[in-house]
Formats: structure tokens, C-alpha cells, sequence
């Protein structure tokens, strides 16, 4: 008998970014040393560097995603839900140029309308997670709702700000119930930045409790919240997020092959001609050039 050819390992690390998240980052961090006279581009800018360094730290599959739109699906739900009221001008002005200026950068981009960034984040990270080729799926951000995506050491969760990657474990240890459990505990405690209230009384370790102890609300004995429990239902469904977009059918499409020829364009519109040579190194270097 012929010998079986070995298994190959997989190899693909996939990086999926937060990128409405980073371009508050940029903004609000320049802001601390720009005494409020905010670049036009400034912030963009800065998101772009940010990619460019994981490639350089040796990123190939990237993929960011974006809200073209603040509002959701769960807007409807939900009457408090987070809205794009309050963004500062000068920060809004910088969102669609970002997501163009990633593509001409030659980065896959998912600017979302009716699904929020978090669930192409949450979309992009299972369908990559069900390819045999990849090995790990990272996902940069620190927004807790998507801890929930988080499975074994496979699929991470990485905080920038705290330089911390959070597997399972650390999942578990940070909220006191594990990943599939989050929306149940974010619903519970409830979320300010997304503007639905969690339920009266139940802090975060009486969450924790409940949750270990009965699995997930819909498990609950009718007791346990009573007339509360359509609110929280109604709370777990916004913060469970989706996982059917259809962003892209081979991590392949992820993969970064440098700037396109438009790049050259948007740098010049930006005022960052180095961030249009940092690009073309970084190509030239991974085309052994």
C-alpha cells in the first residue's frame, strides 16, 4: 500500500480589524497633542500607518471592517440604541474616505450599512475560522461585544490599548463566563456605549452567577427575572451579533498584495507622500525585490 501524503499544516493567520474603532483612536489621540485644530485627514492617516505596521510585522491576510452608517437593524429594536448623533464633524468627514482609501491600499474593506462593524467582524472571523487552511483569526478590538467570537486559543480577541490577546481563558477570567455566554451577560449588565441599559439590580458578578449557574436567559427559571425577561431577551439580541454576511468565499481574497496604482492619488490628497512609499516598500520587500 502507498503511503497516505501527511495532513499539511494549517498556516494562514488572518487579522480582522475594527476599523471605525482605530479611526476614533487616531482621532481623539491626536487630539491630545493638536490643541483641537484637528487635520483634516490626520486621523486616517493614522489608521492607514497602523495597517501598514502589521503588515511590516508580518500580516497577510487582512481584512477591515467599517460603519459606512452608524445606525443598524437594531436601531429598530431598540429606540436607545446608538446612534451616529454627537460624532464630532471633523471625525465623521474622515469615515468613507478611509474605506476608499483602504481599497486603493489594496486592503479588503467592508464598509457596512445595514449590519454594524462588529458583525462584519463577527461574519469574517467565522467564516475564516471554517477554512482548513488557517491556522488563527485575530480580532482587533477591544469592544466587548465581540468576546463573544473568541473559541479556544483559535479565534482571539486582541486589546491594542492593553496589549493584551485574549484567548477563552482569558475571556472567562476577565468577564466570569465564557465566550458563547456574552450576549446573555452583556444583556444582564447591560451596554452604555451601545445604549441598551442591562436589568435592574444585576450588576456584573451577579451576572456571572446566574449565568454558570443556569445557563443561558432563556434557560432561566421565570422566577429568577420575571417581567423583566422580555427586556432581556430583547437586550441579548442586540448584543448577539451576526455571523451570516457574506463578505468573502476564500481567505485568499484577504491576502495583501500591495497598493494599488489609485493609492497614489489618495497619499497625495492626504499630504502623507510617505505613507504611499511605506506601502510600495512594503510590496517591493514581499515581492523579494
Amino acid at each position: 500500500m502507498g503511503k497516505r501524503k501527511k495532513k499539511s499544516e494549517p498556516t494562514v493567520i488572518v487579522h480582522l480589524v475594527d476599523g471605525t474603532y482605530e479611526l476614533y483612536r487616531h482621532f481623539y489621540g491626536l487630539r491630545s497633542f493638536n490643541k483641537g485644530k484637528d487635520t483634516p485627514f490626520g486621523a486616517l492617516v493614522g489608521v492607514l500607518n497602523g495597517i501598514l505596521q502589521m503588515i511590516d510585522e508580518g500580516a497577510t491576510h487582512i481584512g477591515v471592517a467599517t460603519d459606512h452608517i452608524i445606525e443598524s437593524f437594531r436601531n429598530e429594536l431598540w429606540p436607545g440604541y446608538k446612534t451616529g448623533a454627537g460624532i464630532e464633524r471633523a471625525l465623521w468627514k474622515q469615515f468613507h474616505p478611509l474605506e476608499e482609501a483602504l481599497i486603493a491600499m489594496g486592503v479588503t474593506a467592508w464598509p457596512m450599512v445595514e449590519l454594524e462593524a462588529d458583525d462584519a467582524l463577527a461574519s469574517a472571523a467565522k467564516i475564516a475560522n471554517e477554512d482548513s487552511r488557517v491556522a488563527k483569526v485575530c480580532i482587533w478590538t477591544p469592544d466587548k461585544d465581540l468576546a463573544q467570537c473568541v473559541q479556544d486559543d483559535r479565534v482571539v480577541q486582541i486589546d491594542r490599548r492593553a496589549k493584551v490577546i485574549r484567548d477563552a481563558k482569558a475571556i472567562h477570567a476577565k468577564f466570569g463566563v465564557p465566550p458563547h455566554l456574552i450576549p446573555d451577560f452583556l444583556a444582564l449588565v447591560g451596554d452604555s456605549a451601545d445604549g441598551y441599559p442591562g436589568i435592574d439590580g444585576i450588576g456584573k458578578t451577579g451576572a456571572a452567577k446566574l449565568l454558570n449557574q443556569y445557563g443561558a436567559i432563556e434557560k432561566f427559571p421565570s422566577k429568577v427575572l420575571g417581567e423583566k425577561r422580555e427586556h432581556a431577551v430583547l437586550f441579548k439580541r442586540l448584543a448577539t451579533l451576526r455571523t451570516d454576511a457574506l463578505l468573502f468565499d476564500d481567505v485568499d481574497e484577504l491576502q495583501w498584495r500591495g497598493p494599488t496604482p489609485a493609492f497614489e492619488s489618495f497619499a497625495s490628497k492626504f499630504e502623507s507622500p510617505k505613507l504611499l512609499s511605506r506601502a510600495i516598500d512594503l510590496s517591493n520587500k514581499l515581492q523579494g525585490k
